[in-house]
């Protein structure tokens, strides 16, 4: 894609009806040299493809280092009781931790943005699309709005855990899935943008410590973190809160803080969860798997 802030995609969306989806796909299109149906296709294998992660997901099987698996399935007898978050947000969990924990079991999932984060997106939407019985054809297309964002992410900041953290992995799914839902919502074009900021600010600092160098501790359960994250952020911005923070300026604070984040905190478990008493005892147990 050619946006090169959001500021890019609203300016763009101005001359169709102020409609983002329809700046990012036609962006696409161009970029690509596709029909609008073949990148609107190829965005509907996407959503499927982030279905198939949750619906063919073993609630009885572990991943290969023991650490994950079991989790979501808790979650989902939990919301049979009555929990303090509600139905809706232990679905959204359950949802984001079932994919999460597929990931680290090996199976088929949509990175969105990254494979660490997979959870976040499906997390939302299946959820959202099961309360509010929406179409597949409004999600697929909230989903071109948050490709739009990510990019935007992408390019000013970086969404690789290596890069700038988990702030950057976490940090960008939340954001992306903040913005498809105030666009599901049918909230302004302004109050997509400051969902992103408001998910993205509340994740800015987050450190990749993953223990034993697996995408398996923390990150499944920051998973449903930013998940949460997320409805939380497309809340307030539907409610008319807005983020101080220009949103192209939240990006770039990602980027700056990413950038001055010591590598012990990037990917490399030398610090963090990763160098806790704990966490090392269970990589002297993993040894094999780094």
């Amino acid at each position: 894609m050619s946006f090169n802030s959001l500021q890019d995609i609203l300016d763009r969306s101005a001359g169709f009806d102020n409609d983002i989806f329809e700046a990012v796909i036609n962006d696409d299109m161009s970029e690509r040299s596709v029909a609008r149906e073949e990148s609107f296709g190829k965005m509907r294998h996407m959503w499927l493809s982030m279905k198939n992660s949750f619906e063919n997901h073993d609630d009885s099987i572990k991943s290969a280092s023991g650490l994950v698996g079991g989790d979501a399935f808790k979650l989902k007898k939990y919301n049979e009781q009555d929990s303090l978050c509600g139905n809706f947000l232990i679905d959204v969990m359950a949802c984001a931790v079932s994919v999460a924990e597929s990931n680290a079991c090996m199976k088929c999932i949509v990175a969105s943005p990254t494979a660490g984060s997979c959870g976040v997106m499906p997390g939302v939407l299946i959820p959202y699309k099961k309360r509010f019985d929406e179409s597949d054809e409004h999600i697929i297309k909230s989903l071109h709005v948050a490709a739009g964002i990510g990019e935007v992410i992408a390019q000013r900041a970086g969404i690789s855990g290596a890069q700038g953290g988990c702030q950057a992995e976490i940090g960008s799914a939340s954001a992306m899935a903040a913005a498809a839902l105030v666009y599901l919502k049918g909230g302004s074009s302004k109050q997509v943008m400051n969902a992103c900021a408001l998910a993205l600010k509340n994740m800015l600092g987050l450190s990749c410590d993953p223990v034993a160098g697996l995408v398996e501790v923390p990150c499944v359960k920051r998973n449903a973190s930013g998940a949460v994250n997320a409805v939380m952020a497309a809340d307030m911005s539907l409610a008319g809160i807005e983020s101080i923070i220009p949103p192209d300026e939240v990006i770039d604070a990602m980027g700056e803080i990413g950038a001055i984040m010591p590598p012990s905190l990037k990917e490399t478990s030398r610090a963090g969860l990763a160098a806790t008493p704990t966490g090392l005892k269970i990589a002297k147990e993993q040894k094999h798997f780094i």
